[in-house]
């Protein structure tokens, strides 16, 4: 019976959204066992009077109309949301138009500076794998500068947690959270789904970022690395996928008026083959493929499905990293005819760009704000590579 609170909260957040995306967050403290959960927030102080609650028994809706009604039914008597919503035998939850509200209702203190619903992110819940650090970070970054309530999820805890303590440290209105996950997990990537949905009350994007990288040749790379690589960037994008438009489906029944969107961090490897990064260019080819066919799947339920492949991102830890970076591994590897030095490796790659640069987080943030904010275009691989791949 726990799932379906898994499904009845981002039922009632779609509901509740009619003119903005809303948080619906979960109050852990609170005994969910109490005969009368409404009491105990009054004479907890959490609210002046019931008439701020709702109170729902869950086992009682049975069908998509009951759901409907509790919204229907709490807009003939209200003008405003709820303050709190009581779900009998599974807990007190907070509701508000961001996510910071919801948080200060329970600790009635002044959380955020300002609220700007005009931002271009304002209310969305984005979950970005692989975000603790890198390229990950600086999209988690422009996301949530951008007003979106941002999941940081990683397998680096120390680093996630300082991140989302440093996003929130601003006291803006809207909030990060971190979630330890391992994308290649399924039931790890369950977990980061579900636990969103009880920090927010819903997914609006899932960003697919997570992936590794391992170069050699066909000679080079042992059947271990290939199928590590494999596992994490190919199927973690689909265990992404796969849980993430379980609960886009949901919210999907209960509006017409928002899209969701998953955005797979591709690369230019996967619209053209790379020497000797074969493992890593075939799990880039294969995302795309599974890109395409999950958006025609997926469309009908107004969820769009794009891929953005990024250009070489020279100055992260992916490419410059001095002992495991991409630069010290192709001078090893001998994949610049001869370059002698990181240096001449770097100057390599640049000279393929006919921007003259290597590709950074702004570039990429803003193909992924195009993706989420049109709505006629899903199933693209877009590039973003400063003109060294053109579509075709």
């Amino acid at each position: 019976m726990k799932n379906y609170l898994y499904k009845l909260l981002p039922a009632l957040r779609m509901l509740f959204s009619e003119n903005q995306l809303v948080t619906i967050r979960q109050i852990p403290n609170i005994s969910c066992t109490a005969l009368d959960l409404a009491d105990v927030l009054v004479n907890e102080h959490y609210t002046k009077s019931k008439d701020h609650i709702l109170e729902i028994d869950a086992f009682n809706l049975t069908e998509e109309e009951d759901i409907r009604q509790v919204a229907y039914k709490w807009f003939q008597g209200h003008s405003q949301l709820p303050e709190f919503i009581t779900i009998k035998d599974f807990g007190v939850f907070s509701i508000a138009e961001h996510a910071s509200r919801a948080v200060s209702l329970v600790k009635k203190e002044t959380w955020f500076l300002s609220y700007n619903k005009c931002n271009r992110m304002a209310g969305k819940v984005v979950i970005i794998t692989g975000g603790a650090q890198g390229f990950g970070a600086g999209l988690a970054e422009s996301f949530f500068m951008e007003g979106a309530n941002v999941v940081i999820a990683d397998l680096n805890s120390e680093m996630g947690i300082k991140l989302v303590s440093d996003f929130n440290s601003k006291r803006l209105f809207n909030i990060a959270q971190f979630v330890k996950t391992d994308v290649s997990d399924q039931f790890s990537v369950e977990n980061l789904i579900n636990e969103t949905i009880l920090f927010f009350g819903g997914v609006d994007v899932m960003v697919s970022n997570a992936g590794i990288l391992r170069a050699g040749g066909i000679d080079e790379i042992s059947l271990e690395t290939f199928e590590l690589m494999t596992k994490i960037n190919y199927t973690g994008y689909f265990n992404c996928v796969k849980y993430a438009s379980k609960v886009m489906k949901v919210q999907s029944q209960f509006t017409d008026k928002h899209f969701f969107d998953i955005i797979q961090i591709n690369s230019k490897s996967g619209l053209r083959g790379s020497n000797k990064n074969f493992t890593y260019a075939g799990g880039k080819f294969g995302g795309i493929g599974l890109t395409q066919s999950f958006a025609l799947e997926l469309m009908p339920f107004n969820i769009k499905v794009n891929s953005i492949c990024p250009g070489n991102f020279f100055d992260g830890p992916l490419w410059s990293h001095p002992e495991t970076g991409l630069f010290v591994q192709y001078l090893a590897a001998g994949k610049v005819p001869g370059a002698k030095t990181i240096e001449e490796v770097k100057h390599f790659y640049e000279k393929q760009v006919p921007a003259g640069r290597g590709c950074e987080v702004i570039d990429v943030a803003c193909a992924a704000f195009y993706a989420i904010e049109q709505k006629y275009e899903t199933g693209q691989a877009i590039p973003v590579t400063g003109g060294q791949n053109m579509l075709h």
